[in-house]
């Protein structure tokens, strides 16, 4: 055995070893073993961090199949197209805050949408600060947000949800958006995510209505409303990035019809989703 120079075998966060280190390959990348004994053990940490993210960042990725993300549906105590809001997935629900007599957007955002808001608000965030137009940017505040009422085809969800409250177009971003996912588009920066082969599966094939609908889509004079939400979309979060709902305040002011008697009291055919959203205790 030679020399290990203060190197030890690398350990994941989980106590598993991680792939066997090139010892001279790694100490070369650093200048030699000259180089290396006047290092402390903090730099030499912060070197051989890099030097396996670098690593893992070149090595094939693997992915689950189908039949393997199936395997596991009867391992959970939920459905995964369930909304957070209704069903706690990492131990019981808490109690909730009181709406206001007559709940705002901005209300429902901060007090009962946050299963996603964080993720909406990055999204956003990202459309503003590269100079998208304002429904553009409001549609990426709104269009995962209903996911805490329900995930599977969010789209649609989420579209019925806002339809009575915002434009048709950014109705259209936020409605076609969850198909837009699955179609990459190189040309508008798009590709597809390996969130979706992780959650999917790597042989996933879209059903043939995703596909009708990715087709129809495509076709129409404003396809470049959802695909630029996906554009902006985000697929891995920062959770120390906060990004403060005041920043499109007065986006919602402008695009978002908020009717005066309170989001869940205005008679809409879509009011009782928002009552369902601020009372999901309700057992009737």
């Amino acid at each position: 055995m030679g020399e290990n120079n203060g190197i030890d075998q690398p350990i994941s966060a989980q106590g598993l070893p991680l792939p066997a280190l090139d010892r001279r390959k790694f100490i070369a990348g650093l200048g030699g073993a000259a180089v290396l004994a006047t290092m402390t053990a903090e730099q030499k940490a912060d070197a051989l961090e890099a030097h396996l993210n670098e690593t893992l960042t070149t090595a094939k990725k693997t992915f689950p199949t189908v039949a393997q993300v199936n395997a596991q549906i009867n391992t959970r105590t939920y459905r995964r197209g369930v909304g957070k809001l209704f069903a706690g997935q990492e131990g019981n629900v808490g109690y909730l805050p009181d709406m206001p007599a007559k709940p705002t957007l901005t209300d429902f955002i901060r007090l009962r949408l946050e299963g996603s808001r964080d993720h909406c608000l990055q999204s956003a965030h990202l459309a503003k600060s590269r100079g998208m137009d304002e429904e553009i940017i409001l549609a990426c505040l709104l269009h995962d947000l209903p996911m805490s009422l329900m995930r599977s085809e969010h789209g649609f969800w989420s579209a019925q949800l806002f339809e009575p409250y915002v434009s048709e177009k950014i109705t259209f971003a936020i409605r076609h958006h969850a198909t837009l996912r699955f179609f990459p588009d190189e040309k508008a920066g798009y590709e597809y995510p390996d969130l979706y082969r992780n959650m999917y599966g790597e042989d996933y094939v879209p059903p043939a209505h995703v596909q009708a609908e990715y087709k129809m889509v495509r076709a129409h004079r404003w396809y470049m409303l959802p695909r630029l939400v996906t554009v902006n979309d985000l697929y891995s979060f920062d959770p120390n990035a906060k990004v403060d709902l005041r920043e499109f305040e007065d986006i919602i002011g402008r695009h978002f019809r908020q009717p005066r008697e309170g989001l869940g009291f205005d008679g809409s055919n879509i009011a009782h989703m928002w009552r369902s959203i601020s009372n999901p205790d309700s057992p009737l």
